[in-house]
Order: C-alpha cells, then sequence, then structure tokens
C-alpha cells in the first residue's frame, strides 16, 4: 500500500477480511491520505498526518492497524483517542464493519456511559480499544485497562485533543505504555502548536499533509448571500423553501440558536437542535430524525457538533461566521465527504462578515462565489 502500487497490488497485500470488507464498502480507490499514510504505518513510524475533514482519515490508520493485529493475542495492541462521544461511536462502527469475521474485538470507553459495564467488556480482552481520554484515563489508574502490550496510540481529531484541558490526561495515557509503541496523529487541521506538543510525546515523527491538490474528494460549491444581520432567518427560509437539501447549520451559541429554532418552527420548518446543554437523549433523537429525513435541518453549535457525522449531507450552512479559520474549515468539510456525489457551504453573511469571508477565501484558496435569491433560484449577484 504505496503510492506506486496499483490497486489490485495493495489490495492483494490485504487480509482476506478487509478484501472482503473492502469488496462490501464500494469504493474505487484509495484517497491520497490512505496512500500516503499505509507504509509507514505498517512499518511502524510514528506519524502526523493532515488531511481535509471527509477525506478518509479514519480508515487510513484502520486499514493497515487491522491488517497488523494479531487476533490470537488476547490483549489491548490498539488504542484510538478521540475528543467526543459521536466520533468514538463513528470510529468503533468503521472498526466493527472493517474488522467482520477477522477474530479481532472491539470495545468503546466513554464518559458518562456505565462503568461497571466498560470493565465487563475489558474483562474479555478486545484488541482495540477507543475512547474519550478521561474515561479511559480512569481506568487505566485502575488497572482495569492494561496498556503494556499495546503496540500503537491513535489520536484522531487531534487538534481538539492537544488542548490545555486535555494535555496531561492524554501524556498520562501515553506514559503508560512502553517507551517503543507507535504514535499515529491525525487532524483536519494542524496549527504549529499541536503538532509541536504532539512531537514532545512522540518518536522522530514523519509529517505528512494532504493540500488541496492532492485532496480527491467530491466537488464542494462554496456561495454565500448578503444581508443584514435581521435579514438572516428569512434568507434561510427562503433558501430552505427552494432548494432541495439535508443541511447542518451552524450557529455561534445557544442563545442564538434557541432563537432560530423557534422561528423556524413558527415558519413550519422542522429543525433539529444540537447543543453542549441537550441531554444524551435529546441528542440522539435530533440526529436520528435528521439522518431519516424527518427534519430537513440539524441546526448545531460548534463544540456539539464534534465528531459528528451525517452521510448525505447536501449543505453546510454558516449562519455566523467563526472567528477562526480552522473551524471554518471543520464546519465545511462535513459536507462533499468520501461517497458522495457533492455538496455546497452557504454563508449567509452581514457587509462586515463579507470581508471576514473573503479574508478566509484567501487564505485558504477558495473560489467562493456571492449568489442572491431571485424568484427561489440562486443566481450571481451582479
Amino acid at each position: 500500500m504505496n503510492n506506486t502500487q496499483t490497486l489490485s497490488e495493495a489490495l492483494a497485500e490485504l487480509k482476506p477480511f478487509l478484501q472482503t470488507a473492502w469488496d462490501k464498502s464500494g469504493f474505487e480507490k484509495l484517497t491520497a491520505i490512505q496512500l500516503k499514510t499505509a507504509r509507514s504505518i505498517i512499518e511502524e513510524k510514528d506519524i502526523i498526518a493532515e488531511s481535509p475533514t471527509g477525506s478518509g482519515k479514519t480508515l487510513a490508520y484502520l486499514l493497515p492497524l487491522l491488517q497488523q493485529i494479531d487476533p490470537t493475542q488476547k490483549n489491548t495492541q490498539v488504542v484510538i483517542l478521540a475528543s467526543s462521544h459521536e466520533l468514538v461511536m463513528q470510529i468503533h462502527q468503521q472498526v466493527q464493519e472493517w474488522s467482520m469475521d477477522s477474530g479481532i474485538g472491539s470495545t468503546t470507553l466513554i464518559g458518562g456511559a456505565n462503568v461497571k459495564r466498560q470493565i465487563e467488556k475489558l474483562k474479555k480482552k478486545p484488541q482495540i480499544v477507543i475512547g474519550t481520554p478521561g474515561r479511559m484515563n480512569e481506568l487505566i489508574n485502575q488497572k482495569k485497562l492494561k496498556m503494556h502490550q499495546v503496540k500503537t496510540i491513535v489520536l484522531d481529531e487531534a487538534d481538539q485533543l492537544l488542548v490545555p484541558e486535555h494535555l496531561s490526561t492524554i501524556e498520562n495515557i501515553v506514559k503508560s505504555t512502553l517507551s517503543e509503541r507507535q504514535m499515529l496523529v491525525f487532524s483536519a487541521t494542524l496549527p504549529e502548536t499541536v503538532q509541536s506538543k504532539a512531537e514532545e510525546i512522540m518518536n522522530s515523527p514523519e509529517v505528512i499533509r494532504i493540500g488541496k491538490e492532492d485532496d480527491d474528494r467530491p466537488n464542494v460549491d462554496y456561495i454565500y448571500l448578503v444581508c443584514e444581520a435581521r435579514d438572516k432567518i428569512e434568507s434561510l427560509r427562503r433558501l430552505v423553501r427552494n432548494q432541495k437539501m439535508k443541511a447542518l447549520v451552524f450557529v455561534k451559541d445557544i442563545s442564538t440558536l434557541s432563537v432560530l429554532a423557534e422561528k423556524l418552527r413558527f415558519m413550519g420548518i422542522n429543525a433539529g437542535v444540537l447543543h453542549s446543554d441537550s441531554k444524551k437523549q435529546e441528542r440522539t433523537k435530533a440526529i436520528k430524525e435528521f439522518r431519516e429525513g424527518k427534519s430537513e435541518l440539524l441546526l448545531a453549535s460548534d463544540v456539539a457538533a464534534r465528531g459528528l457525522d451525517i452521510p448525505d449531507l447536501s449543505h453546510v450552512i454558516h449562519m455566523d461566521l467563526p472567528k477562526e479559520m480552522a473551524q471554518f474549515v471543520h464546519r465545511s468539510g462535513r459536507t462533499g465527504r468520501l461517497g458522495s456525489e457533492s455538496g455546497t457551504v452557504v454563508a449567509i453573511v452581514t457587509e462586515s462578515e463579507e470581508r471576514q469571508l473573503q479574508k478566509f477565501s484567501r487564505q485558504l484558496d477558495l473560489s467562493v462565489s456571492k449568489k442572491t435569491l431571485f424568484k427561489g433560484e440562486l443566481v450571481d449577484s451582479e
């Protein structure tokens, strides 16, 4: 599995259970990040990898790691850390799909879930453990999760993990393993601060960056509408009424989100709501209804949307622009993911936000078209 191989050569190297899973997946080729990291992972090197959201990062580390795991050894061999419950569950779902009939066991350790049940699952000695840092560290300290035979630690969405609130916990987890273990750090955005923190706890990592020119995901159109702040909801209503969509709508804070949800309901638009104060059942219900098409919009704050992966998401709508460019990248990357035809990112901005959007587009080398709604159709703004 490297850049020079044909797909059939790369797949021929895989164990039969992975070849079967590949055939079922419907994928036609490996993505840039999968090609560029596979050989280094198999050679047990430490790597830091940056690749756009939706470019197949999870599979980039899972395929070579599943290839390497020894199912006859009943102990934890791979630990995957993620920042949110949703991301942990998504990674676990992929592990289960790709490890079918392999004899490889896996389990999840997330905060807020029943700890006794998690300890019972660990007694079955799964080879892969996926979890959030706090709960993982807690069970290591209680000696319920044994790390002395762990060969690889993965940090998924590392820019959300290598932050002050998680740093000491991550360091404790890493220190609980043997010094010759492998570390894999994956992220959609890799600020210098994150890279330097990662390097401190790694062994001479190789840094791999996938730029736009390497990225072979479906096409994403970036467009924006300009209006007064008070007219944003009306612009959203007209957009939803006239365009067929399954859209994730980003809002800056909980109070704005609640007001927007209420006004949309009054307008007869069914929108699910996700924010950091949402109870787990409310959150699960909102995501389920959106996935099933019972609601056409899912309103979310940045924190609440971390790790959320909705297949076939047609649009990402920025009702409020984020302050940070990295956040704009994370949000926008949720549409036009692998396996979909294309996606559209829409920013509904005021004149002052338009300047900020243009700044982002210059820094990211994006082509962003100004549009207007005319008789329900999106047309180029004269």
